[in-house]
């Protein structure tokens, strides 16, 4: 093809730090650096990250990259941005940090979103008037646990009045990167879309719905002017195209959200091709051709990077993160591993060891409670059915099925809110390293699962294609072809029939547990 040889610098900010790219329009990561940026968890219910830590984290990454010399700078045709959403960083008027970004995680702003969206009649959180005007326009609406940016900025409102008054614009992390990049405040649809002030009904109005500013009690000052999804932010700066090691003046494309990268870079780009992700958090997703929402099961379908296609959003918040969780903090040398602190595979090596069902041992995955397919805050993870003869080694392999509970959860009440069957299932992400979660995955589900190649790096990949679309370089039709799977994972029919009997028990946990976390946690 004949920009396949054209590479674009591509930044994925995910939760746990950057990954800088150097990406074909062929699809092919010529060479990559992860930089690791930890988040703080606050005692208050808060996680937050320094912003200035991602910047030199990119910084970082890009000039490593730069002096390996893999790709010739002049090769280097745009710049694109993916990452985490839903966070919020406060932004000076010089384009500076004002205070930390509050994560996805973060739950501090609960009381007053909860204040902002319901009221004396709230149903399932929302006033019925609030919830329906979001919902005919935006598609969906803001959570009322205040873990999105309306419950942040209320927090900053209300609770930082230093930060909100040193505050020009509220942006989402990959916006903030852009401008670091460009120079230039600019948001779209789709970077907004989790504060739900469009109306994404009409995505070529480029303005935000005064209803829904005033539902949200926003102010319209503070908010970054929105461009469309597919387009040119502004040209890369001398400063920043030196740090970097490429030529300044090249386009800087929109960012887009990881979600929207992830479908990209899996090559699952036709309506209700679907794609699983296990990365900090966990999803499914799909491209679908009409605007639907379940504000029951915090479910959505929001403005694409395809052309009047829109893509499914949920989440599940402690995916990849509860193995990390358990490394960190449960597993201990004396199992056998090879060093003090354990990789990730090496505890994949214990999980492995242990048969389907886990001697019987079952894991509730929600660490930092529930967002999809039922939101509530005040929900923790818990270990069931753990005796006397449970080893470290079945409590491994029970977190790896408990996280794939969960994504069946989400994948058959997906298929329930987009009305189709969501088919060639593609598996991305971190956790999709691992040949045991990817197989145990295949089991749980029921259904065959395709790991696209380098999982890790779909999103660079997505993030790539994307500036492909936006540069002309590319067609909507050439994407699929430019993700490659690697394995494909076929269900087990025996530990099929164990999964489906433990499956049935995990879907009552919830309604089970609830009490007990709203009264410990609430």
């Amino acid at each position: 093809m004949e920009h396949d040889d054209d590479v674009v610098l591509a930044i994925d900010l995910g939760t746990g730090g950057p990954k800088v790219a150097y990406v074909t329009l062929a699809g092919d990561v010529v060479d990559h650096e992860h930089h690791r940026v930890e988040m703080t968890m606050l005692p208050d219910g808060g996680a937050v990250e320094d912003p200035e830590e991602w910047w030199t984290a990119v910084v970082t990454a890009g000039q490593e990259l730069a002096g390996r010399a893999a790709v010739r700078p002049e090769r280097i045709v745009a710049v694109a941005c993916t990452g985490q959403w839903g966070s919020t960083v406060p932004v000076t008027s010089s384009g500076e940090a004002a205070g930390p970004c509050m994560l996805w995680l973060d739950q501090r702003g609960g009381e007053l979103a909860a204040a902002q969206v319901g009221g004396a009649l709230a149903v399932e959180g929302y006033s019925p008037r609030a919830a329906l005007e979001w919902i005919r326009r935006a598609g969906g609406a803001p959570s009322p646990e205040g873990n999105d940016p309306l419950g942040h900025r209320l927090w900053i409102q209300h609770r930082e009045p230093e930060v909100f008054r040193n505050t020009a614009y509220f942006m989402e992390p990959i916006d903030f990167l852009n401008l670091r990049l460009t120079g230039q405040v600019a948001a779209t649809h789709a970077t907004m879309t989790l504060s739900w002030l469009t109306d994404n009904r009409n995505l070529d109005r480029l303005a935000y719905d005064r209803t829904l500013l005033k539902l949200a009690g926003a102010d319209e000052t503070k908010l970054p002017p929105l461009r469309p999804v597919r387009s040119v932010v502004g040209e890369l700066l001398p400063g920043p195209a030196e740090t970097l090691g490429v030529l300044p003046g090249i386009p800087v494309v929109t960012g887009l959200p990881d979600l929207h990268t992830a479908g990209l870079g899996a090559g699952a780009v036709e309506d209700f091709h679907g794609h699983l992700a296990i990365s900090t958090s966990a999803w499914v997703g799909c491209h679908t051709p009409a605007k639907t929402t379940s504000l029951t099961h915090q479910m959505a379908t929001v403005p694409s990077a395809l052309p009047g296609r829109y893509v499914l959003a949920n989440n599940h918040e402690t995916g990849g993160a509860s193995m990390e969780w358990m490394r960190d903090h449960l597993i201990a040398p004396d199992d056998g591993l090879t060093s003090g602190t354990p990789s990730l595979s090496e505890v994949d090596v214990v999980a492995a060891t242990v048969p389907p069902g886990s001697n019987g041992v079952v894991f509730a995955p929600w660490l930092k409670g529930e967002r999809s397919p039922v939101l509530d805050t005040t929900m923790r993870a818990s270990f069931l059915n753990v005796g006397m003869s449970t080893t470290r080694a079945d409590m491994a392999r029970a977190l790896l099925e408990g996280v794939a509970y969960q994504l069946r959860w989400m994948l058959e009440m997906s298929e329930k809110v987009v009305g189709s069957p969501l088919r060639d299932l593609r598996l991305i992400g971190g956790g999709a390293q691992s040949d045991v979660w990817s197989q145990v995955l295949a089991d749980v589900t029921g259904r065959q699962i395709h790991r696209v190649h380098q999982p890790l790096l779909a999103n660079v990949r997505g993030a790539a294609l994307f500036a492909g679309l936006v540069t002309n370089r590319l067609a909507v039709g050439q994407l699929s072809d430019r993700a490659r799977v690697d394995t494909v994972f076929t269900p087990d029919p025996a530990a099929v029939a164990v999964h489906q009997a433990v499956h049935a028990e995990f879907l009552k946990l919830n309604k089970s547990q609830k009490g007990l976390y709203h009264r410990l946690n609430g």
